[in-house]
């Protein structure tokens, strides 16, 4: 099925006009995931590094629900690092998130280094696929695994789901069902509120063995104990060296092509100050400290091309909308880099780095890294994080 991108005329454009989906009460009253900024510092300044390195693989774990803000570029990976510096903390309490957040920037470098390319198979092409399509148990949350069920209900609800449950996902679908691992990669990336294509992609492969050396698996036994479930007699309730052999259950045969529909309105024109420079938002950068002690035209720009190619849900495009209300006189603009480009004229255009952004002109800006002594491609995370850790835990206390 062909994915479509519909545009609903609105009478008056503005920023929840461009923003098709439910009121912004409804949204905040259905998910976790506050959008005013000085909330957003308060999670950060709270978050619990010992709790979560003992807890974060369990589904009611102490893990930090950053995610959103780190993919959506209101804070940076660095201002995480750096929270946890003012607080003093030793390298010992601190080095199991540091690592987490190591894999996001990791996942970073590597979209960097390959752009698009990590929109296919990178290592190898994956082992034992079947179809390319996506099982349409697991689309509807229908799988029978309760652990598996209830983290797609999640996701459909909250646009959120645990880390673990999402790795038991993709284990289903490409290394149980043996899809391939875009499709069911890009509806998971639609529903999430944190959705960030690299991390999302790059995880997925890395279950599904195209950019790790081996698949990965989950049995009954292992669901059941992070999860908190206590299903017996599943399909899933043997032994690894069975999984490996294991027909695909009747349940996940069926499959589809899922269809992901990004809504947008028409927005007007933005009204540009031609004495003032023009600051480009994206999906991917919604810093409201970015320049925000100059002048400036602030724009947040959403392409219909880029959201064709990588759709994401009304929930997900309503958020970040709340989280634009950080920044003061953000217009949002529905259209192209190139059409923007010629409304803006003389002034001069600013955009931080991403691999989104490649055909942007202006003054490229570089992100904030946790670590920008260690940039290019590492094939591994194991061989990144070996040139990264001694950096990072030489600025804790031992």
């Amino acid at each position: 099925m062909q994915d479509k991108l519909r545009w609903h005329q609105t009478e008056k454009g503005n920023r929840d006009k461009a923003m098709a989906g439910e009121p912004a009460a409804a949204l905040m009253a259905r998910n976790t995931f506050p959008t005013r900024w000085a909330e957003i510092v308060e999670r950060m300044q709270g978050v619990q590094p010992e709790a979560y390195a003992r807890s974060r693989n369990f589904v009611d774990g102490k893990v930090t629900r950053l995610s959103p803000y780190l993919s959506r570029g209101v804070i940076s990976t660095k201002d995480v690092l750096d929270s946890l510096l003012a607080r003093g903390l030793s390298w010992n309490q601190v080095e199991k998130l540091v690592q987490e957040l190591g894999w996001r920037e990791y996942f970073q470098r590597v979209w960097q280094h390959f752009g698009k390319g990590i929109d296919e198979d990178i290592r190898h092409p994956q082992p034992g696929v079947r179809h390319h399509g996506m099982p349409i148990a697991i689309q509807q949350g229908e799988t029978g695994i309760e652990g598996i069920d209830q983290g797609i209900e999640s996701l459909l609800k909250d646009g959120y789901m645990h880390n673990h449950q999402r790795m038991y996902t993709a284990a289903l679908a490409c290394n149980i069902a043996h899809a391939h691992w875009k499709q069911s990669a890009r509806w998971m990336y639609y529903h999430l509120l944190d959705g960030d294509w690299a991390s999302n992609a790059l995880s997925w492969q890395w279950v599904a063995g195209s950019f790790s050396n081996k698949t990965y698996v989950a049995n009954q036994e292992n669901i059941n104990r992070y999860t908190g479930t206590h299903q017996r007699g599943t399909f899933l309730d043997t032994d690894y060296e069975s999984l490996a052999d294991l027909s695909i259950p009747e349940v996940l045969r069926p499959h589809g092509i899922p269809a992901l529909d990004t809504q947008l309105a028409l927005t007007p024109l933005p009204l540009i100050n031609p004495e003032l420079p023009v600051m480009v938002y994206t999906y991917y950068n919604l810093d409201p400290r970015w320049h925000a002690d100059e002048k400036a035209n602030r724009i947040l720009l959403l392409e219909p091309s880029h959201l064709q190619a990588y759709p994401v849900s009304r929930r997900c495009l309503k958020f970040a909308a709340e989280l634009g209300k950080n920044i003061p006189d953000l217009q949002v603009f529905c259209g192209e880099f190139s059409e923007l480009q010629a409304i803006t004229g003389v002034a001069p255009i600013h955009f931080k780095e991403h691999p989104v952004n490649r055909h942007f002109r202006g003054k490229e800006e570089a992100r904030d890294w946790m670590c920008p002594g260690v940039s290019g491609y590492t094939p591994s995370f194991s061989g990144w994080w070996k040139q990264a850790e001694p950096k990072l835990r030489a600025l804790f206390k031992p």
